[in-house]
């Protein structure tokens, strides 16, 4: 069986389907629990006051991210010499954001996915594919640790002192922000070594089975590594990809500040670039999308950074998820409707 086939049939598979479902019943229940804890109907009559005009901000702020976001793929996709539509690419990579927001562990479900639907779309081979989503992934992450680090240096400034509730995000985002990229360069600087190491593990799996083979596990890696090189060969396709990274970022991080201002409590622009990263880190729980940890980080840094109630703070929590994730996840359920379709 080949790779292509095994990512195709795990996509569709029934066992899945029902964890996932399962992990949204769960994490709507905690969500609903936080609720009537700070007390959903102070909460609901909060909401009633949100300005329209600010929240359709912020849901046309977090849907032009993904269409920013989706030329970054572009882009990386064109310097491996993959040449796909923008048009029909950024309704793949909208389907990619929805495997992602709907599988456990936050942000890391979709790319074998996506890497599948893209080689049928096109004639890049799965490795070529995967190593454009990994690369464009990489890429993406840039700004997250870069900004969420001015927005640590606003609070360290502006307070003197992170509260004790701040502190242990504060050194988590500072550690992924040494951590990754050290690993990530580690990882490329040793992979012949790691190619090995993989080799060895696979190793064992060849022997019991003719589905695997330690001549194919090899050229699948090396074509993989090769793809990755040939962007790393191409500054100014790293350059452009970059540069729409940071702009899809700043899209990405709007539609909190955009709900603060709906409902008349403003939160700082530099605030929010500590904020958006560390719910990201948060989110990455084995609930789909980060649901419920996402929601209960962000509800206690308000609450402990500014002068918002915990009701206030639960409002504007609400309305940057309805925008940032559930208008994101409908769109993106649509989009691979019509992907899965289409192939």
């Amino acid at each position: 069986m080949s790779t292509d086939e095994t990512v195709g049939a795990g996509w569709v598979d029934r066992s899945a389907v029902l964890k996932t479902l399962l992990g949204f019943v769960v994490a709507i229940v905690l969500v609903y629990l936080i609720g009537a804890v700070v007390g959903w109907e102070e909460t609901i009559e909060r909401l009633r006051t949100a300005e329209a005009t600010w929240v359709l901000a912020g849901a046309a702020s977090a849907l032009a991210c993904l269409v920013v976001w989706g030329k970054t793929w572009h882009v990386v996709l064109e310097a491996i010499g993959i040449d796909v539509p923008y048009r029909r690419l950024v309704v793949t990579f909208l389907s990619a954001t929805f495997a992602n927001y709907v599988t456990p562990m936050g942000q890391a479900g979709g790319e074998p996915f996506i890497a599948y639907i893209l080689a049928r779309d096109t004639g890049a081979s799965y490795e070529e594919s995967l190593a454009s989503v990994v690369t464009s992934d990489l890429i993406r992450m840039l700004p997250f640790f870069t900004v969420g680090g001015v927005g640590l240096g606003y609070l360290l400034l502006t307070t003197g002192r992170l509260p004790g509730a701040v502190r242990p995000f504060a050194l988590v985002l500072m550690g992924l922000a040494v951590g990754l990229p050290l690993l990530a360069a580690f990882s490329w600087r040793f992979r012949h070594r790691l190619r090995e190491w993989i080799l060895a593990v696979v190793s064992p799996l060849a022997r019991r089975t003719d589905r695997i083979s330690i001549a194919s596990v090899r050229d699948r890696i090396d074509r993989l590594y090769g793809s990755i090189e040939i962007v790393a060969r191409s500054p100014r396709a790293l350059l452009v990809a970059v540069a729409y990274a940071y702009v899809g970022w700043i899209l990405f991080a709007l539609p909190l500040y955009f709900s603060a201002v709906a409902l008349g409590t403003p939160v700082s622009v530099l605030l929010v670039c500590f904020l958006v990263p560390v719910t990201v880190v948060a989110g990455s729980t084995p609930l789909p999308g980060g649901l419920a940890a996402i929601e209960g980080t962000l509800v206690a840094l308000l609450t402990a950074l500014t002068a918002l109630s915990t009701t206030d703070a639960l409002a504007v929590t609400t309305v940057y998820r309805l925008v940032s994730y559930w208008l994101v996840v409908a769109v993106g359920g649509v989009a691979t409707l019509w992907v899965i379709r289409r192939n």
